[in-house]
């Protein structure tokens, strides 16, 4: 074996029994700091064997080239599975001519041990450029570290140039570093309260650490050879928290890397477990159960966050120039008690927030202005609580300054800093079981607090729309007699989540009494209070069933009861829903929430003799349309129409109308007719034919064969037996998307399995044996099957809860087709992982019989089973639901 082999080997060996010991000694401490440390140094103990071996034999030689530690690797905080990043730094070309093999053999050495290098190579001069497009490397100069080479060329960079480029370029690096930093946390939705965070990118990460020590470092290096020392870049009351959080930050990342065996930083639900059990980064001896753990996560991540963002905030120099002209704007707000300066708010008088009004008005200006507390104001803020705590506001008094500050546009900003200075919660002591909770759902991406803010955030988002619906639901939010009730629902809708109940709803409920009490809201908006809360899923839940049915809406219509407080729940609905993710209020959601509050409003409003008629009208307008775009198909529009319901012109514009027609007098060339489009969030398959027996259900089979998933379908029969089913699908694996050639492909195959000629039951075991690769879910849902033979005039609905999966929609149509049921109404959401899919069947055009249901649901609850082996379930039939 050649000596470079064996050495080679040697260095292997001391990596893998280094790190071995290293991950060994963290199992049993929980010391990620130790972890870094000791790592670092492992690293930089091969690298320096490397480059005696490899580059010079001397560790200060050769002249005019030093090999720079940067970024994480100069700060020495080397994670399990962190990139080495290395600066081959050249006094000149000739150097870098001379010596690039030398470079590449001990870069090569470096990737042979399977460490990831990030290297960069540089002669000096070009140290001295900030290139705005990769801030990245000028930032990380700030943690360069010397490894070995030419000592003099070091020093030439870290006590020369560095300095001089921070000071030349400190506006345009904070500035860009700001830009950068305000990017990411966009990214993330500008919340810490993630219930799966990123615990490096997420705000109040990591990332967050460093920019605090990166901002200070150049805000400190006003003048050439200025390097602040280290420890003074916080002050000491910043440290106390500071230090701490990232303390736990740390360990965490180290825990991660550990458990996943590669960089990856999601706090993922099951790491939140194994966390908690192991106490990562909690040093006392005590059990903690995962929603405890990740409060003190939060806590940490809320003090990093905090500090982060005040530098930003307080530094002009990051201010992007729109945000120069604001501050400017905001510092004509001061009025006699607070001056604003630098978007910053400031008491006039330091003594004056030991007057509760006062205190009650400082939160109040800042949702009214979108402005910040300084640091100061904060620091002032804090000093009284403990006093106030003995003797906390109430009644009138706190109800008067609550409600307005509410109702002001920037309200959800002003309950965070009161929620992060721990004021909320002494004024609301409601809210405390619910600070930074986490609940398990996997359809909620934030915590419930959070939630609760952004739900308020985005009602007042209405106030300024940037979309159609929002400039409908805003109109809705002019017309409110009592605003400041709806907000105060919100902020309290989900207390009862932090409450021992099985039903979170009646939980919070109760709680929201006891508040409502110490407030002192008079009886009337109590009332109207506790009737939102009590009933914020009623618009949700109807949003499942047929709302152009009018037994539907006349029962949603009958909760509600005045035009006030439907306004109200819609608003709450559509707030709720937003809230929950960005993509939860799905268009089709946004429109039929709109539908349902239209016609529950036109329900309120209507008189006796008009509810014998409520469709004619529509009929009327729709059918009007038809004949002016075609004026000679009146009698074929009128033979294509009998005997399809109602609401299949109120699904439809006239246009689509007249395209089925078209689609349906084409049969007789060929008996399979579809129509495919791309929409604007997703794709839209329509498909014109004879009925037949398992129709619907191939065709979902069909789309789960090529992957799709299937968010929405209507299917419509005429008194012929023409159907109209639309499917609406998202492309899981964009095959339609990325290859328009595929479309017609795509079709035929649909066409295909409807014709009898393909087998798809063998497509559909290609598929489900391609995603059972793709692992276990995450979570388990309880299956359920709830039957109601009373809601509807004309169909038996039939509402099915499951683990969402592909050709779960199959399974439940094929066995519908095999009871001889017909699909009259497909109503397909999904909620996270949970698929909640309601029908309305039908049996030769009426309604199944009480012992045909029991079949189907014993049949349904067997196929199902058969799926779902692990899965509970159970059977419930209901009263009207």
């Amino acid at each position: 074996m050649s000596t470079a082999g064996s050495s080679s080997s040697a260095l292997r060996d001391l990596y893998l029994q280094e790190s071995g010991r290293i991950r060994q000694e963290f199992a049993c401490t929980g010391n990620g700091e130790a972890v870094l440390v000791q790592r670092t140094a492992l690293v930089e103990k091969i690298a320096l064997q490397l480059w005696t071996d490899i580059v010079c034999p001397e560790q200060q030689g050769p002249r005019n080239f030093t090999l720079v530690a940067l970024g994480g690797f100069g700060r020495r905080w080397l994670f399990p599975h962190s990139d080495i990043d290395l600066l081959f730094l050249h006094a000149d070309r000739d150097s870098e001519h001379r010596l690039k093999d030398r470079i590449r053999v001990f870069s090569q050495g470096l990737w042979d041990l399977r460490l990831t290098l990030s290297p960069a190579t540089r002669i000096l001069q070009e140290c001295d450029h900030f290139d705005p497009a990769n801030v990245e490397f000028a930032v990380s100069l700030l943690d360069c570290r010397y490894l070995a080479g030419d000592t003099d060329l070091f020093t030439r960079l870290h006590d020369t140039v560095i300095p001089r480029l921070m000071t030349r370029e400190s506006q345009s690096l904070l500035q860009r570093l700001a830009d950068v930093t305000r990017n990411r946390h966009d990214k993330f939705g500008n919340t810490i309260f993630h219930l799966e965070p990123d615990v490096k990118d997420t705000p109040g990460g990591l990332r967050d650490c460093n920019l605090a020590l990166w901002l200070n470092l150049l805000s400190s290096m006003d003048k050439p050879h200025d390097w602040p020392d280290p420890k003074s870049l916080l002050s000491a009351s910043a440290r106390k928290q500071f230090d701490p959080a990232l303390d736990f930050l740390m360990s965490i990342r180290c825990f991660l890397h550990f458990r996943n065996g590669r960089d990856d930083n999601t706090l993922a639900w099951d790491a939140q477990e194994d966390a908690a059990q192991r106490a990562i980064g909690v040093y006392e001896s005590k059990e903690l159960s995962a929603a405890g753990w990740m409060k003190l996560y939060f806590a940490h991540a809320r003090s990093v966050h905090r500090t982060a963002t005040q530098l930003l905030q307080e530094i002009p120099a990051a201010w992007s120039p729109l945000s120069r002209h604001f501050q400017t704007l905001r510092a004509r707000v001061s009025d006699t008690h607070f001056s604003v300066l630098d978007g910053l708010v400031f008491l006039r008088e330091p003594s004056a927030l030991r007057d509760t009004e006062m205190l009650l008005r400082l939160f109040h200006f800042v949702a009214r202005h979108d402005v910040r507390l300084s640091t100061t104001t904060e620091h002032k803020v804090e000093q009284i609580l403990p006093s106030l705590a003995a003797t906390p506001p109430k009644g009138a008094e706190l109800w008067l300054y609550l409600g307005e500050t509410l109702t002001q546009p920037h309200a959800a900003e002003a309950l965070r800093a009161m929620h992060s200075l721990r004021l909320l919660t002494l004024l609301l002591p409601e809210l405390k079981p619910i600070d930074s909770l986490v609940v398990r759902d996997f359809y909620h991406r934030f915590t419930v607090d959070e939630h609760s803010f952004l739900a308020i955030e985005t009602l007042h988002r209405l106030r300024e729309p940037r979309s159609e619906w929002e400039k409908q639901y805003g109109e809705i939010l002019k017309e409110l007699e009592d605003p400041e009730l709806l907000y105060l629902s919100l902020l309290l809708h989900d207390t009862g989540k932090g409450a021992v109940s099985e039903n979170h709803v009646a939980g919070s409920v109760s709680i929201a009494e006891r508040c409502l009490q110490r407030l002192d809201l008079e009886s009337s908006e109590r009332e109207t209070v506790l009737f939102l809360i009590s009933h914020h899923l009623e618009m949700s839940a109807a949003l499942r069933r047929d709302i152009f049915d009018s037994a539907t809406v006349a029962a949603f219509t009958e909760k509600v009861g005045t035009p006030e407080r439907l306004k109200m729940l819609c608003l709450f609905t559509y707030a709720d829903i937003k809230a929950v993710n960005p993509d939860a209020l799905t268009p089709w959601k946004a429109e039929n929430l709109w539908q349902l509050y239209i016609a529950a409003t036109n329900q309120l409003n209507r008189n006796v003799d008009q509810r014998l008629h409520p469709d004619a009208d529509v009929h009327n307008e729709k059918i009007a349309q038809m004949r002016i775009l075609a004026p000679t198909a009146g009698r074929r529009v009128k033979t294509f129409l009998e005997g399809l319901p109602q609401r299949y012109l109120k699904t439809y514009a006239a246009q689509n109308v007249l395209r089925h027609l078209q689609m349906a007098e084409l049969l007789c060339k060929q008996p399979v007719q579809l129509d495919l489009i791309r929409g604007r969030h997703w794709f839209e398959l329509t498909l014109v034919t004879k009925d037949r027996p398992f129709l619907f259900g191939k065709v979902a089979g069909t789309l789960a064969a090529w992957g799709m998933n299937i968010v929405k379908a209507t299917a419509f029969s005429n008194q012929a037996g023409t159907v109209v089913d639309t499917f609406y699908f998202t492309d899981r694996f964009r095959t339609l998307e990325l290859n328009l050639s595929e479309w017609e492909r795509f079709k035929r195959g649909v066409s295909e399995v409807l014709m009898g000629e393909t087998d798809l039951d063998r497509m559909l075991r290609s598929r489900m044996q391609a995603d059972e690769k793709r692992g276990q879910p995450k979570v388990k849902i309880e299956m359920s099957i709830q039957s109601d033979n009373l809601c509807s005039s004309n169909s038996t609905l039939v509402q099915v809860v499951a683990h969402d999966r592909p050709g779960l929609l199959y399974t439940i149509a094929s066995c519908f087709s095999h009871h001889h049921c017909n699909i009259e109404i497909a109503l397909i959401d999904t909620e996270g992982q949970m698929a909640i899919d309601v029908f309305y069947l039908t049996a030769n055009r009426n309604k199944l019989a009480p012992e045909h249901l029991k079949q189907v649901e014993a049949a349904l609850q067997e196929a199902l089973h058969s799926r779902t082996e692990t899965q509970s379930q159970k059977i419930v039939c209901t009263p009207p639901l």
